[in-house]
C-alpha cells in the first residue's frame, strides 16, 4: 500500500470515528477538514470559508464594527447641497443619521434616496426626515452568525452597534460579516484581480497593499527600497508606526499615501499621490 493510501484510509477512519462521534472540540473539526483539503477533498477556498463560518460562530459584533470615531455621519439639518459631497466622497451607500451628538442616531440614508432630488426643481421639496429608514440596534456582544442570520431575514445591510449604557460604540453591515467568511469584497476603491495598481484621475492612483515594492518603483520610476519589506503595504505600515485606520495619511520619499481600505489585522488598499518637487 503507497503512502497516499495509507494516509487516506486513515483520514477516512478518522472521518468514520467522527461521524460516529462528533469531535470534542473546533480545533479537532478544523484538523479533520484541513486534511481533507491535503488530500484533495477540499480546495482551499472552500476550506478557508468553512474555516471562516466556524471563526464567525464564534465571533461578537464588537471584534470588526467600525468604531464610533470613523463613522461618517449625516446631521438631521443637513440640506440636500451639505449631504451630496459627503454621499459622493465616501462612495458609501448608506449613512446613520444623527441629532445633537453621534449618540443620537435616528435613522439611516440611503444613498440612492437622494436620487429623488437630483433635479435642481425638486431640491425645495427636499426633507431628509421624509426619506429617513429606520436604524437597526444591536449590542456589542451579538455573535456574527445571530447577525447575519437577522440581517438576511429583516434584508438590512447595516446596524447600529450600542454598549451596556445605549450609548453608539459603532456600526457594522452585512459586508463586514461576509468578509469574515469569503474574505475581502472588493469595492469602487479596489483593484481587478492580478492588477495591482489603477489609476483614476491625475497624479491619484489606488494600490494594492500587496503590491510588490519592486513592481511600484517599475511603474512609476521611483526608488522605494525593498531591503527590509517585500511590499508596499509593508513600507507604509513601518511608516506609519502603527496599524492606521482609514484616511490616515503618510509620506514616504515625496510619496503620499492614504489609507483607502484597513481591517483591525492590515492594511488592504491605499491612495498613491506623487508630490511635485519643490522648485
Amino acid at each position: 500500500m503507497s503512502d497516499d493510501e495509507v494516509c487516506e484510509t486513515s483520514w477516512l477512519k478518522r472521518i468514520s470515528q467522527a461521524l460516529s462521534k462528533s469531535p470534542k472540540n473546533r480545533e479537532q473539526l478544523t484538523e479533520l477538514l484541513r486534511d481533507a483539503q491535503r488530500l484533495g477533498y477540499l480546495d482551499a477556498d472552500s476550506l478557508r470559508m468553512i474555516e471562516g463560518v466556524l471563526q464567525v460562530s464564534e465571533m461578537s459584533v464588537s471584534e470588526i464594527m467600525l468604531p464610533r470615531s470613523e463613522m461618517i455621519v449625516v446631521n438631521k439639518e443637513a440640506k440636500y447641497e451639505e449631504i451630496l459631497p459627503i454621499a459622493i466622497k465616501s462612495g458609501h451607500s448608506r449613512f446613520p443619521v444623527i441629532g445633537e451628538n453621534k449618540d443620537e442616531v435616528i435613522g439611516i440614508l440611503l444613498a440612492k434616496d437622494l436620487l429623488n432630488y437630483s433635479l435642481e426643481q425638486e431640491r425645495d421639496n427636499f426633507s431628509l426626515k421624509d426619506i429617513l429608514r429606520p436604524a437597526v440596534f444591536i449590542p456589542e456582544n451579538k455573535r456574527l452568525g445571530i447577525l447575519l442570520n437577522e440581517f438576511r431575514k429583516n434584508r438590512n445591510h447595516i446596524a447600529i452597534v450600542v454598549d451596556e449604557y445605549g450609548g453608539v460604540s459603532g456600526l457594522v453591515s452585512i459586508e463586514d460579516v461576509l468578509e469574515q467568511i469569503v474574505g475581502d469584497i472588493e469595492d469602487e476603491h479596489d483593484v481587478d484581480k492580478g492588477i495591482y495598481i489603477r489609476k483614476h484621475k491625475e497624479n491619484a492612483y489606488s494600490v494594492k497593499a500587496i503590491t510588490p515594492i519592486e513592481e511600484f518603483n517599475q511603474f512609476f520610476g521611483t526608488q522605494l527600497k525593498d531591503d527590509e519589506y517585500d511590499t508596499v503595504g509593508g513600507l507604509v505600515l513601518q511608516g506609519f508606526g502603527h496599524l492606521p485606520k482609514r484616511g490616515e495619511t503618510v509620506t514616504i520619499e515625496g510619496i503620499a499615501f492614504k489609507v483607502l481600505r484597513a481591517n483591525n489585522r492590515r492594511i488592504q488598499v491605499l491612495q498613491t499621490t506623487l508630490i511635485p518637487p519643490e522648485k
